[in-house]
């Protein structure tokens, strides 16, 4: 089973580098999203920066690049390891490949390791996992965010229910142990917006960012 392991994590990893923010802002705006609002290439990001049709595109790459590759483990290689019923790797081998994928978005290694913050692709992933994860996880980021505003704040909560979520729907402990991963790199990738939360300097959405380039304060 190690080997097994081992190629889902490089498989993740290496879908998860395609930074389709990064990609897209250079192909049709010959600029790296990077240098410009935040300073990261997720969909948020991009939205703010160079509006709604390139935060659409990098949301949906930034989701088809973890989903369709643990959909593709999940009923084509997983069904033929001959594993017994009710066997946790099943669950285990998705969980490793997903989070794999969110490593990957975070930490490039083509871009020097400067990614995204894996909000998009973590939903995914938990898509991907479990469709009911998954669909928990869209109500509970898009109530955070239209009552509060805050993007980030929807994306760390629905990062945290997915502990509970785990809990409750496959109840096993080390999956619900491994799930907590998702929400510890959330939280520090959010470490920013977290300081700016508290400070009351965070930007809600809808707000544009400047497109002329930034540099970090």
């Amino acid at each position: 089973m190690i080997g097994y392991y081992a190629l889902v994590i490089v498989i993740g990893y290496v879908c998860g580098c395609f930074e389709s923010g990064y990609y897209i802002s250079k192909l049709m705006k010959g600029k790296d999203i990077r240098d410009y609002g935040s300073h990261n290439s997720g969909s948020t990001n991009m939205l703010r920066v160079f509006g709604w049709k390139y935060g659409i595109l990098t949301l949906l790459g930034d989701t088809l690049k973890a989903f369709i590759p643990l959909m593709l483990v999940k009923y084509l290689m997983i069904p033929r390891l001959g594993l017994p019923e009710g066997s946790i790797h099943k669950e285990m081998i998705l969980l490793v490949m997903g989070f794999a994928a969110v490593i990957g978005h975070n930490y490039p290694v083509n871009l020097k390791f400067q990614g995204g913050k894996g909000s998009a692709t973590t939903g995914a992933v938990m898509m991907a996992f479990d469709w009911r994860m998954g669909f928990l996880c869209i109500l509970i980021f898009l109530a955070v965010v239209l009552v509060t505003r805050y993007v980030s704040l929807g994306s760390m909560t629905y990062s945290a229910a997915i502990v509970i979520e785990m809990a409750i729907l496959h109840t096993r402990w080390p999956l619900i142990l491994f799930s907590v991963l998702f929400p510890v790199f959330s939280i520090y990738r959010h470490r920013a917006n977290v300081g700016r939360l508290l400070s009351g300097t965070e930007s809600k959405f809808g707000q544009k960012a400047s497109a002329e380039k930034q540099e970090d304060n």
